[in-house]
């Protein structure tokens, strides 16, 4: 994905979505490289694949938050959506604190994984509103517009992997695998857009409403 971005020069304009898919690749090789070295029952693995997941969806939720730039843009708002978004993020960090601290198992990793969850639920909601402010705003940029659909997409599938681990934490062996291969859906929906679509091409997402009678 950030091939293709370098390739159709447009790595500056989605710069913070090419610093994320970077972090996931560096991201994965470290937890590659822990995993050999102490193995998947060990502790280390545990804190570095938890916090590093946290980390992870750090980045995702500051890559949307780029994309709502580009969506309101000639509204001149990036100071007000850059200081809402860091009281959101504190916010669903203090609230997944207080969960941690009432809970009878007050690990570190546990905390992690609360955050990453409730990280999600909170993009997940952020990129509907998004899509909804597309749609308000007339937005026609056919590549932003896919950006937008394929991260909400991608939450859409975490949020519903989250709770469904909650409901059957038994069927472990199958999250196991299930995981990795949501985790493709957004690196290769995002490598589509940046190779198959081009900038300047145009789209009205409005028509896409209009239901025939």
């Amino acid at each position: 994905m950030v091939v293709c971005a370098v390739r159709t020069r447009s790595f500056r304009r989605y710069f913070l979505l090419n610093v994320y898919m970077g972090l996931s690749f560096l991201v994965s090789v470290g937890r590659y490289t822990v995993l050999r070295h102490s193995g998947v029952d060990s502790l280390e693995y545990a804190y570095f694949y938890f916090y590093s997941d946290a980390l992870l969806t750090i980045g995702l939720y500051f890559a949307l938050l780029s994309l709502y730039s580009l969506v309101f843009d000639e509204m001149k708002a990036e100071r007000y959506l850059r200081l809402g978004a860091f009281l959101l993020l504190g916010a669903t960090a203090w609230f997944s604190y207080e969960i941690v601290n009432q809970s009878t198992h007050r690990m570190l990793t546990h905390f992690a994984f609360e955050l990453s969850q409730n990280l999600y639920f909170v993009g997940l909601v952020l990129t509907y509103v998004l899509w909804g402010a597309i749609f308000k705003l007339r937005e026609s940029r056919t590549r932003l517009i896919q950006l937008v659909l394929a991260l909400g997409i991608y939450f859409s599938a975490f949020a519903a992997n989250y709770a469904l681990r909650n409901l059957y934490p038994n069927l472990q062996p199958v999250w196991h695998f299930v995981t990795p291969l949501l985790g493709c859906i957004l690196p290769a929906t995002w490598m589509f857009a940046f190779l198959r679509v081009p900038e300047e091409a145009r789209l009205v997402p409005a028509r896409l409403a209009v239901v025939p009678r």
